[in-house]
């Protein structure tokens, strides 16, 4: 097809096209796709007073933090939209975050604030949409917990079946529950996430169930509203830097995606850096930029923030792509990096899932090492709800992680006593002080 449609699907790799009602995921070179649009069809200025229009809306599509910018994200009839009011989440001031990182101008985009607890839902809200535009009758994913939590929910708003591929014994019982409890088909398989994510592109292709991991493009557009969201909160104020964990590198990729949109248009004037943060026990994209190699998967990937524990990425290659567009970077945190910088979240009152806090751990690391000035504008992103894994955060605070390399550093223990006032004012003493 040609590039005089509004909107088509674009091959990462090789440049392929293909119409936009294709119902596939990868171009047939086995690269990824993105959903193109002819952004000339489109003014800057009328979008920003229609996204402004919309802002505060009660009901209906315009009071969803995706749909609210919809002709950025996907040209439907309203009616056809699958929406939870997702999105609308707060961007806080990092507080004791923020010192802790040694970063003066520190603000979080808490994406735990949407409707099942992580940033999945903005682009579970554009994939369940083309799912049903296509008339699936299931939906499938591989998932360490997120995604099949956000599926599993938003499968069950529509009635049809959700079939979930995880890595057995691998995945935090906050996220299993939900799945569970949403009605997903879980499927325990014995080998890690990159295993799931082969099986369940294979199930998909052979039976016909269609798939909703961030391997589809529609993912993707979706999530880039959490750009578009944050910026809007700013009054359209570019920050310098956004941080953002990387795991399947699907987020880090819909945001460079849609500032790069926003850019185009006129709507901002300045390309703010993307820094994306990886665990060094699953740290592919980081090995490739550090060393200046190819990419090659991480085999038998590990690490405590289970969200982004993925050895093999899918979308590695659009992840490069956004990182150089912006002049960003790519960093790696240790297990006691992201734990401390979780722990200062919490106590900021704040909270959020291990993952998330790669984003703190990696400002703290890029400012110590002179990459980030202390006086920068910055925005981390935190992708999930600090009851995704609770396990981890008691384990944290009453140390008992140490036989996986990590000390309560910052613990807040509790503490036993007996039920008399006497003990009360023994463990309270100096509480007022």
């Amino acid at each position: 097809m040609t590039a005089k449609a509004d909107s088509w699907l674009r091959c990462v790799h090789c440049g392929a096209d293909y119409d936009i009602s294709d119902s596939r995921y990868l171009c047939t070179c086995g690269g990824t796709l993105d959903v193109k649009r002819n952004l000339s069809k489109l003014d800057g200025k009328e979008l920003v007073a229609t996204w402004e229009r919309r802002w505060g809306a009660k009901n209906g599509v315009d009071a969803s933090g995706v749909w609210r910018y919809r002709e950025l994200i996907l040209d439907i009839a309203e009616d056809k939209i699958v929406t939870k009011r997702e999105g609308n989440t707060r961007l806080y001031h990092a507080g004791l975050a923020a010192e802790y990182a040694g970063a003066k101008h520190l603000l979080l985009k808490h994406e735990g604030e949407n409707p099942t607890g992580s940033f999945k839902d903005r682009g579970m809200t554009c994939g369940m949409t083309a799912a049903m535009l296509r008339g699936a009758s299931s939906v499938a994913c591989a998932s360490t917990g997120n995604t099949s939590a956000s599926m599993a929910a938003y499968a069950a708003t529509v009635g049809i079946p959700a079939v979930i591929f995880i890595p057995s014994g691998k995945i935090a019982y906050g996220k299993l529950a939900q799945a569970l409890a949403y009605g997903g088909v879980t499927l325990q398989i014995d080998g890690n996430f990159d295993d799931a994510m082969a099986l369940v592109q294979d199930v998909c292709a052979k039976m016909g169930v269609y798939l909703l991991n961030s391997v589809n493009p529609f993912r993707i557009e979706g999530q880039k509203a959490i750009g578009f969201e944050i910026l809007q909160q700013l009054d359209w104020e570019v920050p310098d830097w956004f941080v953002i964990p990387g795991g399947n590198l699907g987020n880090n990729s819909a945001l460079s995606k849609g500032l790069k949109e926003l850019y185009e248009l006129g709507i901002i004037d300045k390309i703010p850096r993307i820094a994306v943060i990886q665990a060094d026990g699953a740290n592919p994209l980081y090995k490739m930029w550090r060393n200046k190699t190819s990419y090659e998967p991480v085999p038998n990937p590990e690490t405590i923030a289970t969200a982004i524990k993925i050895g093999n990425p899918v979308s590695w290659e659009k992840s490069l792509r956004g990182i150089e567009w912006s002049d960003g970077v790519v960093e790696q945190v240790s297990e006691q990096e992201i734990m401390d910088a979780k722990a200062m979240v919490d106590r900021a009152g704040i909270g959020a899932e291990p993952a998330s806090c790669c984003s703190v751990a990696g400002v703290r690391k890029l400012v110590e090492a002179g990459v980030i000035n202390p006086d920068a504008t910055i925005v981390g992103i935190l992708t999930g709800n600090i009851l995704k894994d609770p396990d981890a955060v008691v384990g944290y605070h009453k140390d008992t992680l140490r036989d996986i390399g990590i000390e309560g550093r910052f613990a807040n223990s509790p503490v036993s006593i007996k039920p008399t006032l006497e003990e009360v004012e023994k463990a309270l003493e100096g509480i007022n002080s």
